[in-house]
């Protein structure tokens, strides 16, 4: 473990992380995990932490702190009457499913391989950031049945190996199905919880008795420290975010977020073919 002045600046370096995500989170409607995930990454390897187990603890340390995030967000939409309850009910348990689905994939999966699904799906949403209009539809309603229960499968079991919210997947196919987009967002802050929960606790267990954890600043997959730090942090700088999206324009900001994940994304590919 690195000494205390380089744990202080380690300190620093986390609650820059997660004042800019919870700055991302209210801005863009996106949760912070796409920003924290890469950043931790990175922190765990300063800390010279077994490349095998690096995205693991980034990506069961991203879910572990948007549980806090994802209950004071869903309050406020909430209390807005923003939030479908039916919506929620008819995704909450194939969400569920596919967070299942996905915790157990990452739990035997190699850090490569989950580096791998990071770097792919932060591109495609770069793109689509870029690309699709947003009043593109698929169809102008949800649909049921089997059909309607491929995309929260899909969303969970995808969210729970990249360490976000759900919000960075489940607002553009929101969207594709004719939900109105302040309601997509305000609902995918449910999922977020949805999500997170069984997510975090799946990681703990995963990692609980790897040897290659440099204890006692892990709890299974999920960094105490990272924890401690970065929810506060996330917590202070939502509001800033909301703040913000009412006096600044939305696209240039869209395009910037999406040429940061483009980035993070081609670091990634490096990464992991040089």
């Amino acid at each position: 473990m690195p000494a205390q002045p380089d744990l202080i600046l380690l300190g620093a370096l986390l609650v820059g992380v997660g004042l800019f995500g919870g700055v991302l989170s209210g801005l863009l409607g996106v949760g912070g995990g796409i920003v924290i995930v890469p950043a931790l990454y990175h922190v765990f390897a300063y800390l010279d932490v077994d490349p095998s187990i690096r995205m693991h603890l980034a990506v069961g340390t991203s879910l572990a702190t948007i549980i806090p995030t994802s209950i004071r967000s869903v309050r406020g939409h909430y209390r807005r009457g923003a939030v479908d309850l039916t919506l929620m009910r008819q995704w909450g348990i194939p969400l569920a499913i596919g967070v299942l689905i996905g915790t157990c994939l990452a739990a035997f999966a190699r850090g490569r391989e989950l580096t791998m699904v990071f770097a792919a799906v932060a591109l495609i949403v770069a793109l689509q950031m870029v690309l699709m209009r947003h009043d593109w539809k698929l169809r102008d309603t949800i649909p049921r049945g089997l059909p309607g229960a491929l995309p929260p499968v899909g969303i969970g079991t995808l969210s729970a190996m990249m360490g976000i919210g759900g919000g960075t997947l489940a607002v553009p196919t929101l969207s594709m199905f004719g939900v109105p987009i302040h309601r997509a967002v305000a609902t995918a802050s449910g999922f977020g919880l949805i999500i997170s929960v069984p997510g975090a606790i799946g990681f703990m267990v995963a990692g609980w008795a790897n040897p290659l954890l440099p204890l006692p600043w892990y709890l299974g997959y999920v960094s105490l420290l990272g924890f401690v730090v970065l929810v506060p942090a996330t917590l202070i700088a939502v509001p800033w975010g909301v703040a913000l999206a009412h006096w600044l324009k939305p696209r240039p900001l869209r395009w910037a977020f999406a040429g940061f994940l483009a980035l993070t994304s081609a670091r990634m590919f490096i990464d992991l073919f040089a």
